[in-house]
């Protein structure tokens, strides 16, 4: 009797086996098949690169996505340009005008645009077109915020002043890209 009792529970557990291998095979499947939808469901918000600015007054560039990197350099200006040009959990590595690349938190990146005057003194144009008056003069190094492009200029605000830069004198856009 002990040996046919055996047998039951020997094929009871191996039917209960079957029968969860059949569940976790379809479950693997299901897994496998799902897994492509979550990462892209993950993979949300702008495309890389992309330009941005830093939302506050002082911005710690770090030398790695985490806390436990040492702080490389410290911006202080708000609404300064940079490119973010990789992410890594709540970590954005952005590159400013100079070149100088390093992580900083995602909250201290704003979606706004801004650029930065490159070279040297650049007029600040009425109109897209060099022979339009001249409303502004700006130093290299001023930020002014980004309206939009149209061709090879681009229509900034700086400081109430409203007018158009070649896109070749400033930092902050990309050659070819349509801003509105």
């Amino acid at each position: 009797m002990q040996g046919a009792y055996s047998h039951v529970i020997r094929n009871f557990a191996a039917r209960r086996w079957a029968g969860m291998n059949r569940v976790f095979r379809a479950g693997f499947v299901a897994l496998v098949l799902l897994l492509p939808l979550a990462a892209a469901a993950v993979e949300t918000g702008p495309a890389l690169p992309r330009f941005a600015a830093l939302r506050s007054n002082e911005v710690n560039l770090r030398t790695g996505p985490g806390k436990q990197y040492p702080i490389e350099w410290v911006y202080r200006r708000k609404g300064f340009p940079v490119e973010v040009v990789a992410k890594f959990d709540v970590w954005r590595k952005v590159r400013d005008w100079q070149g100088t690349e390093g992580w900083v938190h995602q909250r201290m990146i704003a979606e706004a645009r801004t650029v930065i005057v490159r070279g040297e003194v650049r007029q600040l144009h009425g109109e897209p077109d060099p022979s339009s008056p001249v409303v502004a003069r700006a130093e290299p190094g001023v930020v002014a915020r980004l309206l939009e492009c149209q061709g090879a200029w681009c229509r900034v605000e700086v400081q109430n002043v409203r007018g158009w830069f070649s896109r070749n004198e400033i930092w902050g856009v990309y050659p070819d890209e349509d801003v509105r």
